[in-house]
């Protein structure tokens, strides 16, 4: 018997005996995947669309400079 069986069996039991209502599961696996979730987000670093939008025009200007002092240059 793996460990997700045994677990199931576990769970299974303690709603048989009255100990732990089916709520209280779902509330604890809800609990779960919203800390999962926002575990994950923190790791992607995401960032807003009005972050990514001034940096997008950062950019754009930086990129403009670095032409007209390449045409300088030259």
């Amino acid at each position: 018997m793996n460990n997700k069986e045994k677990i199931l069996k576990l769970l299974s039991g303690l709603i048989e005996k009255g100990i732990l209502t089916s709520g209280d599961v779902k509330n604890e696996i809800l609990t779960n995947f919203k800390f999962k979730k926002e575990d994950i987000i923190g790791k992607l670093q995401l960032v807003s669309k009005e972050e990514h939008e001034v940096l997008k025009k950062v950019v754009l200007k930086l990129e403009k400079e670095i032409l007209k002092l390449k045409k300088k240059k030259l």
